[in-house]
């Protein structure tokens, strides 16, 4: 069964060899080759999980055009047979290029997040096809000039690092996607994670990326045909998810009508692409053009500026200003088109105006209970602060008026109440609030919040402390914040957390402390902090369900000097070894992985694996294992050769 988009397991191209003889008759491949590398070249955007692969690749094909160039200049001097054969070992390889940067530019972005080892081997073996056929190019027979002959060689080298590199995955985006797709708790401190693997995708705010989302999974599922149903349903669920954040309506994903709903009264008809707007993806009735030159309806324009947007949806550019100018020619053209094919335009909503007034008296409600936060009674105050927390939960619009409201710094001053309940509603208010990106940066700035939580999350009461922990979590996210909660000693409690919280405090605990070792200087601070010790027993405590999540950490530790000292203290081999043999795939991935990075800075963790008779579980983790710990394993097997070579 193929998979989507052409997704084979290896990543293999086939071609059929007779076809050398066709070319050799031609005498055109180079030019063929390169007009294989013009179409490669006019691609555009790829997918940001693999953008980065994507313009390597590119780049270094573009090198290759002098070759090609000066093997077509050769005119009808005829090749030889050994050239004939690498210039279509290059053909196919170059065909096969094409194809993965096409599903790179154009397969479900989930998919391609979820399914991200599967791309990258498919990298990594077209990058050994095209090293190979480089290497084999007879330049002493062909009168290639030593220019060229540089550049070809260097992009051969360049190939063959690449293929060496065992880890090009964004370990943020790696942790987001495997709390989400393995979380099942639905709270806030989850959305966050959600809003923030959204924006990796770019799935978080113009519905028309997430139509395109909806059609390219509808396109996988029907290729799958019933197979790997529960990755497929992952992926649907996800999207739903994504749309919640989004604001749009969740429907059947398999069922969804790709057209607008404008459209449902005439279906024959194909409205112009130019008629539409590109957040609705509906016909305009008025559209408006903003400072980058694009057009919107204008409803939708300014429901995105009310958000707290201050670019252009479809080119992501800031924009100069938020003035809207009237786009008259082409609403008279949509006027035109709908007279002439007898389409009646959407009427604008005659209770437009009550919605107006229901949205003013919306307003001056949470104007009133922002007010009541600073009030001198108790109850005023503890009622008002629950209806915050409860309203920052509903939804994007209430989180933006909020804070708009002037209700983030009252939040903050009543952190410091005695009164538990008024500290627990707060500081999940302020949780809440964190989720919108300029809310965040709102919070930090506020004299005092990130301190106030901090002391909440050392001497609150149990949910307090919890949610605490995942507002500093939400705030981290924001690098230049993970320094401040570090060198404000935001660590040591939150490792008090991951050693006696319950085990939802556990997980926000973790999530956190994962998000702030992502900073170096974090690193010593966990270690000093004494992390290593509660980490070790999530490893060994099979019933809590984290051994992945502290696994991630200890990748991170074991990157630093101390955190590998620390860890050394430990009988944490041999349990890494004991993972390798008996954790579930995800777990071996994540142990092959530690051990490497261990090993990779200190032979004597390697040599303590082998004790532990970890090179078995390695060769059959190299057979048969995710194709992350296949690659994992790979490197680490050859890093205890050198190993035994030097002994």
């Amino acid at each position: 069964m193929e998979e989507p988009f052409g997704i084979a397991g290896g990543g293999g191209c086939v071609v059929n060899v007779s076809k050398i003889e066709d070319v050799r008759d031609e005498g055109d491949v180079a030019q063929e080759i390169m007009d294989v590398i013009k179409g490669i070249g006019s691609f555009g955007e790829y997918r940001r999980t693999q953008r980065k692969e994507c313009i390597n690749l590119v780049r270094r094909i573009k090198l290759l055009v002098p070759f090609f160039e000066e093997i077509i200049e050769l005119d009808n001097k005829p090749l030889p047979d050994s050239m004939v054969e690498c210039l279509c070992n290059l053909k196919m390889a170059l065909v096969c290029a094409k194809k993965l940067l096409k599903v790179c530019r154009d397969a479900s972005k989930i998919y391609l997040a979820y399914d991200g080892e599967t791309i990258m081997t498919r990298f990594h073996a077209l990058y050994d096809k095209m090293s190979q056929a480089l290497d084999g190019i007879p330049y002493g027979e062909l009168g290639i000039s030593d220019e060229v002959k540089e550049q070809v060689e260097l992009v051969s080298v360049q190939l063959k690092r690449a293929k060496r590199r065992t880890d090009t995955q964004d370990i943020e985006l790696a942790m987001d996607t495997m709390v989400v797709f393995s979380e099942k708790d639905d709270r806030n401190a989850d959305s966050t994670i959600l809003e923030r693997l959204a924006k990796k995708l770019e799935l978080h705010t113009v519905v028309v990326d997430l139509k395109m989302e909806t059609i390219a999974i509808r396109k996988i599922v029907k290729e799958r045909n019933g197979q790997n149903a529960e990755s497929t349903h992952k992926m649907i669920d996800l999207l739903n998810k994504f749309k919640q954040i989004a604001g749009v309506e969740v429907s059947d994903v398999l069922n969804e009508l790709a057209e607008p709903k404008t459209l449902v009264k005439c279906p024959s008809l194909s409205v112009p692409h130019e008629f539409l707007c590109p957040i609705t993806l509906e016909i305009m009735t008025d559209p408006a053009i903003v400072a980058s030159g694009q057009t919107y309806e204008r409803e939708s324009i300014l429901k995105w500026f009310e958000a707290n947007h201050r670019t252009c949806p479809k080119t992501r550019q800031i924009l100069a200003h938020l003035s809207l100018a009237p786009n008259f020619a082409l609403k008279n053209l949509i006027l035109r088109w709908c007279e002439k094919n007898k389409l009646e335009l959407p009427k604008k909503d005659s209770g437009s105006a009550e919605a107006d007034s229901s949205s003013r008296e919306h307003e001056e409600k949470i104007t009133a209970l922002v007010r009541d936060l600073s009030f001198s009674h108790l109850d005023v105050q503890r009622k008002a602060v629950r209806k915050i927390r409860l309203l920052s939960k509903e939804n994007p619009e209430n989180r933006v008026l909020i804070a708009k409201s002037g209700g983030i710094h009252p939040l903050v001053q009543l952190l410091s109440y005695p009164d538990s309940k008024i500290q627990e509603h707060s500081v999940t208010a302020l949780l809440n609030l964190s989720i919108d990106e300029a809310n965040k940066r709102l919070i930090s700035k506020e004299a005092g919040a990130i301190p106030a939580i901090i002391e909440v999350l050392q001497n609150g009461k149990v949910e307090a402390r919890e949610n605490s922990a995942a507002c500093l979590f939400s705030l981290s996210i924001l690098d230049e914040n993970k320094l401040i909660i570090g060198s404000l000693n935001g660590i040591p409690p939150l490792v008090d957390l991951l050693q006696n919280g319950t085990i939802r405090g556990k997980k926000d605990a973790a999530t956190a402390l994962f998000n702030l070792s992502l900073s170096q200087a974090n690193k010593a601070r966990a270690v000093k902090a004494g992390i290593v010790t509660p980490l070790f027993q999530l490893l060994t405590g099979r019933n809590l369900g984290m051994i992945d999540e502290a696994l991630s950490i200890f990748l991170l530790l074991a990157s630093h000097p101390e955190g590998r000292n620390e860890i050394g203290q430990q009988s944490f081999i041999e349990t890494l070894v004991h993972l390798i043999k008996d954790g579930t795939p995800k777990n071996k991935e994540c142990a092959v992985s530690v051990l490497l990075e261990l090993g990779s800075n200190n032979s004597s963790f390697v040599l303590a694996a082998l004790q532990y008779g970890v090179f078995d579980h390695l060769m059959e983790v190299a057979r048969i294992g995710t194709n992350r710990a296949q690659r994992k394993s790979n490197s680490l097997l050859n890093l205890m050769s050198k190993c035994e070579q030097i002994l």
